[in-house]
């Protein structure tokens, strides 16, 4: 039984040191630590360079989930819809998720790798030595670089599902741009935007946490910084969508008013 509780113990450690985490991030950002420098440096890793992958799946996504969903509605006769049923769902819930997601494989495993590295080759423990603090200057770098622009990439990323969802619905079921587009401002409210914004700020917050703490609990070599990028990738996965289910149930529970 030991080698399968070993495991699971160093999980949950791993995870409330992500939760303390969180804790001394804020702390410190009240205390006003920020070096703005370092920040501007990860906001261009989490943001620029990053955006390639959040526009291509979020543009194939668009075309997918738009084929899809019109080819039931075309049946009933409900083909001018389409945008709604496509703002209800993709707009709210697929872009964020998608666009977090890639975002958590590429810039959270990155952070995972670089700390988990200086981790085992004693790095952090020469910045305690300099006097300086890890929180400081790894962490809350990269979490404000994923906070603020995580909900760029996001918005991007759902205008380029928008256009691929008008797209396929013009070439494959000739539905005007004009009529897709009105049916998305008919049930996308601008509290629906909001709620986008603030979904991408949290899962910021998370990729950037969970990426800055499975690195600093790295034990061992090289190996082992490679499974701490990959289980921080699963695991900031996890959270998205544990974190996205609390807040469709807290946001859109009960009937529309």
């Amino acid at each position: 039984m030991q080698p399968i509780e070993k495991p699971r113990t160093w999980w949950i450690f791993r995870l409330g040191s992500a939760l303390l985490l969180i804790g001394q991030v804020w702390l410190h950002l009240l205390q006003g630590k920020v070096c703005l420098r370092r920040t501007i440096e990860h906001m261009v890793t989490a943001g620029p360079a990053a955006i390639s992958p959040v526009l291509l799946v979020n543009g194939f996504a668009g075309m997918i989930f738009t084929i899809q969903t019109a080819r039931e509605l075309a049946q009933f006769g409900a083909s001018n819809a389409i945008g709604g049923a496509f703002a209800l769902a993709f707009c709210r819930e697929l872009a964020p998720i998608l666009s977090a997601s890639i975002i958590a494989g590429q810039v959270g495993s990155a952070f995972a790798a670089e700390i988990g590295s200086m981790r085992v080759t004693e790095q952090i423990d020469a910045l305690y030595m300099l006097k300086t603090d890890p929180i400081d200057y790894l962490v809350i770098p990269r979490v404000i670089a994923c906070c603020l622009m995580l909900p760029v990439v996001t918005m991007i990323g759902l205008v380029t599902g928008i256009a691929g969802g008008m797209f396929a619905a013009q070439k494959f079921y000739q539905i005007e741009p004009a009529i897709f587009l009105e049916s998305i401002r008919e049930f996308l409210a601008q509290a629906d935007i909001l709620i986008v914004l603030l979904k991408a700020f949290i899962f910021g917050m998370v990729v950037a946490v969970i990426g800055c703490s499975w690195g600093l609990t790295t034990k061992g070599g090289a190996k082992e910084v490679g499974a701490s990028a990959t289980a921080a990738v699963v695991t900031t996965w996890v959270a998205i969508f544990i974190i996205d289910f609390c807040l469709s149930l807290l946001l859109f529970e009960g009937p529309a008013l």
